[in-house]
């Protein structure tokens, strides 16, 4: 049910990009849309892991170096039946950890140090677990490619809205008014809207593979709820930006309300994510 609807949420994302593209140049301005959105769609498929791993300053460890995450990750990349992603360190303090590569041939695992303190062996795979579900389920791909399209209809957004500001001859041709309020204000908050829910589901799905991988969905909830009690009281990971929050764990400027996490939000509220692993706990029958 959740591919089903990340295939229909990205369509939908697809067809506001053209629909957008349609509105600045008719036809033509639509078929350029597509054929940007199909250049996006190739740069994110080969570039992006390299570029997340850069902004965070990711370095890549072997066994020596850290020989405990990496026989851990070892261990339940073998169990998820994925090749062994690269494992990397992000020197931070901050608790926090993802996942990125285009395809499970070409993945990376980055932890910061900061999560390796905060928890303990069995939590940190969970959050291992969950990380490499991402990798098995293609979604980093995917969220990349979303939050690349989102952000491009934001952009034509914030053309759209200097073109008003100093008007326009084809504004009626545009749809007028109302066309420039779909353009400017209505297409971006769609297009962050459902890239926000993409990326929901794919959090779902990951909690429960990974749940399966570490051998106790409680793992995972006991490591989300640290993670998250330190996320609302300190200071987002440096060099965060919102196009790359998706990616991690819990999102790292984890501090909207909840009645806006419905929407607004990367990541569905912790206490749901938590209280669907205690039900696989129990289904799994690990709960007394």
């Amino acid at each position: 049910m959740n591919i089903f609807k990340t295939a229909l949420l990205m369509a939908l994302l697809t067809g506001i990009m053209v629909a957008v593209g349609n509105w600045f140049g008719g036809g033509t301005g639509a078929m350029i849309m597509l054929i940007i959105s199909l250049g996006m769609n190739f740069f994110s498929y080969w570039y992006s892991d390299t570029m997340v791993l850069k902004m965070y300053n990711a370095r890549e460890i072997s066994e020596s170096e850290a020989p405990q995450l990496y026989n851990l990750v070892a261990k339940l990349a073998q169990k998820a039946e994925l090749p062994m992603p690269r494992v990397c360190v992000i020197d931070s303090d901050v608790p926090n950890a993802f996942a990125t590569g285009r395809n499970p041939d070409h993945a990376a695992v980055a932890v910061t140090t900061g999560i390796m303190r905060v928890l303990d062996y069995n939590e940190l795979s969970g959050v291992l677990g969950h990380e490499l579900a991402h990798v098995k389920h293609r979604d980093i791909l995917i969220g990349t490619i979303a939050a690349a399209m989102a952000g491009v209809i934001s952009m034509l957004g914030s053309i759209a809205q200097w073109g008003a500001i100093f008007g326009s001859d084809d504004d009626d041709d545009r749809g007028g008014i109302l066309g420039m309020i779909v353009a400017i204000i209505i297409a971006p908050l769609a297009a962050s809207i459902i890239q926000m829910a993409i990326s929901r589901s794919r959090e779902y799905d990951a909690d429960k593979t990974g749940g399966e991988l570490c051998g106790n969905p409680m793992y995972l909830a006991a490591a989300l709820n640290k993670i998250e009690t330190y996320a609302v009281q300190n200071p987002p990971l440096e060099n965060a930006g919102e196009a790359t929050a998706h990616m991690f764990i819990i999102n790292p400027f984890d501090g909207t309300a909840k009645f806006l996490k419905g929407l607004f939000s990367t990541h569905p509220d912790t206490e749901d994510r938590i209280n669907k692993l205690r039900e696989q706990a129990s289904d799994m029958h690990l709960l007394n």
